[in-house]
């Protein structure tokens, strides 16, 4: 089969938030970008992974870029312009149509691949930006210190398309371009000798990643929607881990991640609460006591009687958490099978639900419960890709951790400034049970802010960063892992790749001289990207 060849200015591999945004950013100031994606959606964890944005409790004021605020402002524009929102929902400026808990602006995944494709629209229509879609990077072609190309190959039918590129940013949610250009990573936990961090081991633990999960949406109706019985429900239905002290992890019941402790939650079905009373705020309430509001997506009682039969609800829950081991730089048939395996894992706690769970009324079972094939974009009803929480990452020029955004370290001080700083975010340190068997690592942090070093390895030369697989640590990507954090990472990265193609500079340059390197910045505030946050107006939590 014949590889087809393109050529072009700047290749992003990963239509992830970060893609999405490194693609607007170049293209934006000038650039031709070719923009790739595996899976049907573009958006990665907003959508084809199913995940509510978390995002920090000033978002609706500030700590976010202009742009991320158009995507924010777009999808609530849908909700007014096309659904049939109650009068007391639609005036409300903060809108948030799922009443979730879990963040400000809970909303069916499929609202903003909408508004995502309509961003990238206008580039799309001129050509300087082109969306290979369905594609995933298996190969590149390295001169030195520079990728000359990737090679991209259809998922559907196993057509190849080599990309030549000026710039190369690795958006991909587990930073799959970094083996391919033999560019230096890490990945798992990083030793204390090396980072100092009092949160890791004195040993360095490549293989101990974070869980990942595959989240699906439901709704609760009338009938018998029970699934089939998956075939390693036996399986899930006894598993019994390390961080679960000894209960099953199919359970209304897992450990709280600040304390440790085995706790309860609650699951109520359509509990018919005041949802325009619901304050997502994270910093004050993590929102996790009920199960059905916590990410719910949408919220039945925003919109006029009988448009939705049921709020509909994501599972995101401790309970779908895939550990049993990584799949970083696993042979690809291992990963697949691990996939699979965590398919069965999400459906077994479906049926679990649907067939024995405890209700308030003292049954068992909640058959009542249906998957939302048509809400998540896929056959089956579980979202279309897995939801990674840890890349691998970088061997940056910056490595951001544990002791430059940690509470307890840095105090009311507050984190680490950078000279070199290209955007702000804020969430806690929050690390799911991983496949060393150890539980949540659950740190208080500060509003902190984004080195561009992060974003730009020791060696490759026209090789970015912009996912999860930045310059930081197995614990500080805890925190910097998120939405609004994602999406700035990117624009920020498509913005240097652009500055460098005009300027005829290098990154490494760009970092290292003043001049450059304020000249970059001053183009980043032109394009609202907050550097700096706040004085007195944010904290710690």
């Amino acid at each position: 089969m014949t590889t087809q060849h393109l050529t072009t200015d700047v290749l992003i591999v990963g239509a992830g938030l970060g893609g999405v945004a490194a693609a607007l950013a170049a293209a934006d100031r000038g650039a031709r970008v070719v923009l790739t994606e595996e899976f049907p959606w573009i958006g990665g964890q907003l959508t084809s992974q199913a995940v509510p944005p978390d995002e920090h409790p000033w978002v609706e004021e500030f700590g976010v870029t202009a742009r991320y605020r158009t995507l924010r402002d777009g999808i609530r524009d849908v909700y007014r312009r096309r659904y049939p929102l109650i009068d007391a929902a639609r005036d409300r400026a903060d809108l948030n149509p799922g009443a979730g808990w879990v963040s400000k602006l809970c909303h069916e995944p499929r609202i903003a691949v909408g508004v995502l494709e309509e961003m990238l629209n206008p580039h799309r229509s001129t050509g300087r930006i082109r969306l290979l879609e369905r594609v995933r990077p298996v190969a590149a072609s390295v001169d030195g210190d520079r990728v000359s190309s990737v090679t991209l190959e259809s998922v559907i039918d196993g057509v190849r398309t080599a990309v030549t590129a000026a710039y190369t940013i690795d958006a991909t949610e587990t930073g799959e371009l970094l083996p391919l250009t033999g560019t230096e990573y890490v990945t798992g936990f990083e030793s204390r000798g090396e980072t100092g961090e009092p949160s890791a081991p004195p040993v360095a633990q490549p293989q101990n990643v974070q869980a990942f999960s595959i989240c699906f949406a439901i709704e609760h109706v009338e009938g018998d929607h029970t699934i089939e019985r998956p075939a390693d429900y036996g399986f899930w239905r006894d598993y019994a881990p390390v961080a679960w002290q000894g209960e099953r992890m199919l359970s209304w019941r897992a450990p709280n991640p600040r304390t440790l402790e085995m706790s309860e939650r609650a699951f109520s079905p359509n509990p018919g609460d005041d949802v325009l009373a619901v304050d997502a705020d994270q910093s004050r309430n993590a929102g996790d006591s009920n199960l059905w509001i916590f990410r719910r997506i949408a919220a039945r009682d925003h919109f006029e009687p009988g448009f939705y039969d049921s709020d509909i609800c994501l599972v995101n829950w401790p309970s779908i958490d895939y550990f049993l081991a990584p799949v970083l730089d696993a042979a690809r048939e291992d990963e697949l099978a691990h996939y699979e395996r965590a398919r069965q894992l999400s459906l077994s706690m479906l049926y679990w639900m649907q067939t024995e769970a405890p209700r308030p009324d003292g049954g068992t079972g909640f058959p009542g419960l249906r998957l939302r094939p048509d809400v998540m974009g896929s056959a089956d009803g579980l979202a279309q890709a897995p939801y990674h929480r840890e890349s691998r990452r970088i061997r940056a020029l910056t490595t951001i951790t544990e002791n430059d955004v940690s509470y307890a370290v840095r105090g009311d001080a507050g984190a680490t400034r950078y000279r070199d700083s290209v955007g702000v975010g804020m969430y806690r340190i929050d690390l799911h049970p991983s496949t060393g068997d150890d539980t949540y690592i659950d740190v208080s942090s500060t509003p902190f802010e984004i080195p561009l070093g992060a974003l730009i390895p020791q060696r490759t030369g026209n090789l970015l960063a912009a996912c999860k697989n930045i310059g930081t640590t197995h614990i500080t990507n805890g925190c910097y892992r998120l939405h609004p954090v994602e999406w700035n990472i990117g624009e920020a990265a498509g913005h240097l790749a652009a500055y460098c193609l005009e300027t005829g500079e290098r990154p490494h340059s760009v970092h290292a001289d003043d001049r450059l390197l304020a000249d970059y910045q001053r183009e980043l505030d032109a394009a609202g990207v907050q550097r700096r946050w706040p004085e007195g107006r944010v904290h710690a939590y």
